[in-house]
C-alpha cells in the first residue's frame, strides 16, 4: 500500500509538472476546493471563490481587502439608514458585449430571494424589506424592496438599518446575472464557458468538471489595468498530499489545504503562513442538561482548560486563546471590539492554577465534590482530527483537575449536523465563522429563535438587547448593547459557551507568491496577486 501511495504521489508530480511547463506570463495555479456544487453565484454556498473571479457586485474589495466602489460608481443612504439608492457606473460590461444595468442586479436578487431557487445565503435577503416574507411564501418576489429605477440606479430599502449592509452585498448572492440566459439554460448555464457570462476581472475560459477550472484575465473589466495575472487555473482537488507536492515541487502557486499538522513546520520552512479568521472555536453547552444547567458547573469546566497548552500543542496554525464569543478584527466604539470587551473567561496561563482551585470551590459547592456523582459527559463532534485533539486535551484536563470524565462520539457531517438541530448532544463543538465583519454575526445566533441556537438558551434580556441593536441607526448605542448582550451570556451566570481559541486561516504558496488578498472573513482574492 506504501508503494502505490507513493506511486500516486509521483504521478500527481508529474501531472502538475507537466502543467507548469506551459505556464504563461502572470499565469497563477491554485487549489482552494474540488469540484463546488455550483458556480451559480445567486446559489453557491462556501464556494463564493470562483463567481467572484468571474463576477462583480455593487461593492467589491481592494488590494488591502476594503470595500471600494465595483459597479456601483457611488451611493448614497437615507437618514433613517434604511434606504440606499446605487448609481451605477456605465463602462462595466458583460463579457458578451452587454452592458450591465440595474435590471440586472434586481433580477438576481429577486431570484434569491424566490424560496424555490435554492439559494443557500437567503438569510441575508432577509434584512431587504419584506425579504422574510418572501423566503417563507408568505408575499410574492415583486414585493421585495430591490426595483432599478433606471438602467444605471438602483434602489434597495431594509426592514431596519444594517450597519454592516454593504459589507454584505460583497457576497455572490447580491451579484448581478443575466435573466436571458438563465432562463434559455436553466442551471445548465454554468457548465458552458459560452453560456457562463459575468461582467468580472476575469472570464471562464475552460471548464473541466472534478479537473479543473481555467480563468482568463476580462480585458473588457473596467479596472483591467489594476488587475495582476493574465490567466488563473483552479486545479479541483481535496487532496493534501498533492497540494504540498505541488507547491514544493513549483507547478502549483497556492493552496488553502495543508495539513494542520505540518503547519508550523512548513512555517519555518517558507512554505506555509497563517491569516486571522474571524471565528471562534467552542464547546456548545445543552442548556436543558440536567448537570449542566447549574452556572457554577460550566464554570467550573471552563476554567480548568488550559488554551494556551491547546494552541501550543494542538491547534498550532495561529490560532490563539478565546476568553470571549466576538473573535478580534471589528470595529467597536473607538477601537477594536474585542479590546473594549475584553476577556470574558480568565485566559492568562500565569492564573492557571488559580483557576484550578476556583474551579474546584465551584464544582464543590455545586454538590460535587473531587467530580464525586458527576454523570459522564459526551463531547459530539465530526471526525476532523484537530477537533477531535483538543476534545482529547480537554477529556485529560477535566478528569485530571475536576474528576470529571468526558466520552467523545465523533460522527460523519451529516449525522453530526442532525443532532445539532434535534438539540441530541450534551457537549458540541461549535466552530463559527463570521458572514460578515460585524459583531452581530456572531451575538444573533443566540436569539432564542434562531436556527443556529443549537444549545436551547434562551434570555429575554439578551434578546432585547440584540433586537436593540438590530433596529437603532446610533452606532455607540447599538455596540454598547452588544457588548453587554455577549457580557449577559458568556460572563454572567447564563454562561452558555466554553469558548476554546480564535481561528486562523493556514494556507502553503510558493515564497515568490505576492498580492493575494485573503480577508478575517475567508475571503480570498486574486486579483492582484503576483509572481515576484
Amino acid at each position: 500500500m506504501k508503494k502505490y501511495c507513493t506511486l500516486l504521489v509521483l504521478i500527481s508530480i508529474f501531472i502538475f509538472s507537466c502543467t507548469s511547463a506551459k505556464r504563461v506570463d502572470n499565469e497563477l495555479f491554485v487549489n482552494i476546493s474540488s469540484e463546488p456544487k455550483t458556480i451559480d453565484p445567486t446559489l453557491s454556498g462556501n464556494d463564493f471563490i470562483y463567481p467572484r473571479h468571474a463576477f462583480e457586485g455593487l461593492i467589491t474589495k481592494d488590494a488591502e481587502g476594503k470595500n471600494s466602489a465595483g459597479v456601483a460608481e457611488s451611493w448614497n443612504i437615507s437618514d433613517d439608514g434604511k434606504t440606499y439608492t446605487f448609481t451605477l457606473r456605465t463602462n462595466s460590461i458583460w463579457n458578451d458585449g452587454k452592458i450591465v444595468t440595474a435590471n440586472d442586479f434586481e433580477y438576481g436578487i429577486k431570484r434569491a430571494a424566490d424560496p424555490n431557487s435554492g439559494a443557500e445565503y437567503t438569510s441575508f435577503i432577509g434584512y431587504i424589506k419584506n425579504g422574510n416574507n418572501i423566503l417563507t411564501g408568505e408575499m410574492g418576489t415583486n414585493s421585495l424592496g430591490v426595483r432599478a429605477l433606471d438602467d444605471y440606479t438602483l434602489e434597495i430599502v431594509l426592514e431596519n438599518p444594517t450597519a454592516y449592509f454593504t459589507d454584505l452585498l460583497t457576497y455572490p448572492i447580491f451579484f448581478p446575472v443575466r435573466s436571458d440566459i438563465i432562463e434559455e439554460h436553466g442551471d445548465a448555464w454554468t457548465l458552458n464557458v459560452d453560456t457562463y457570462i459575468g461582467n468580472g476581472a476575469f472570464k471562464l475560459s475552460e471548464r473541466n468538471l472534478d479537473d479543473k477550472m481555467v480563468f482568463t484575465k476580462n480585458e473588457d473589466y473596467w479596472n483591467k489595468e489594476a488587475i495582476k495575472p493574465t490567466k488563473i487555473t483552479f486545479i479541483l482537488s481535496k487532496d493534501q498530499t498533492l497540494a504540498l507536492s505541488g507547491v514544493i515541487e513549483g507547478s502549483l502557486d497556492f493552496s488553502n489545504n495543508p495539513s494542520e499538522q505540518d503547519v508550523s513546520k512548513l512555517i519555518k520552512e517558507g512554505i506555509a503562513y497563517t491569516r486571522p479568521y474571524f471565528g471562534t472555536f467552542a464547546f456548545a453547552i445543552n442548556n436543558t442538561n440536567e448537570f449542566l444547567k447549574d452556572p457554577r458547573v460550566r464554570k467550573a469546566l471552563s476554567l480548568v482548560i488550559d488554551r494556551q497548552f491547546i494552541i501550543e500543542n494542538i491547534a498550532m496554525s495561529g490560532q490563539t486563546p478565546a476568553g470571549a464569543w466576538v473573535p478580534y478584527g471589528t470595529e467597536g466604539i473607538n477601537g477594536d471590539f474585542r479590546e473594549e470587551g475584553g476577556d470574558y473567561v480568565d485566559i492568562d496561563p500565569k492564573n492557571y492554577e488559580k483557576n484550578i482551585e476556583e474551579a474546584k470551590r465551584l464544582l464543590t459547592e455545586a454538590g460535587y465534590p473531587n467530580g464525586e456523582n458527576t454523570p459522564i459527559l459526551e463531547f459530539s463532534t465530526t471526525t476532523y482530527l484537530p477537533y477531535i485533539q483538543v476534545a482529547e486535551a480537554v477529556q485529560e484536563m477535566w478528569k485530571k483537575n475536576l474528576g470529571v470524565n468526558l466520552r467523545i462520539a465523533a460522527t460523519e457531517w451529516a449525522v453530526h449536523q442532525q443532532a445539532r438541530l434535534d438539540k441530541n448532544f450534551i457537549l458540541m463543538r461549535n466552530n463559527w465563522i463570521g458572514d460578515y465583519n460585524d459583531p452581530m454575526t456572531f451575538l444573533e445566533t443566540f436569539l432564542s429563535d434562531s436556527g443556529q441556537n443549537y444549545s436551547g438558551y434562551s434570555n429575554q434580556d439578551f434578546d432585547k438587547l440584540i433586537e436593540f441593536a438590530k433596529s437603532t441607526p446610533n452606532r455607540e448605542e447599538r455596540l454598547k448593547a452588544l457588548h453587554a448582550a455577549e457580557k449577559l451570556f458568556i460572563a454572567g451566570d447564563d454562561a452558555v459557551l466554553i469558548p476554546i481559541h480564535y481561528s486562523a486561516i493556514a494556507v502553503i504558496a510558493n515564497p515568490k507568491l505576492k498580492g493575494v488578498v485573503i480577508s478575517p472573513l475567508g475571503d480570498m482574492r486574486f486579483h492582484y496577486a503576483y509572481i515576484e
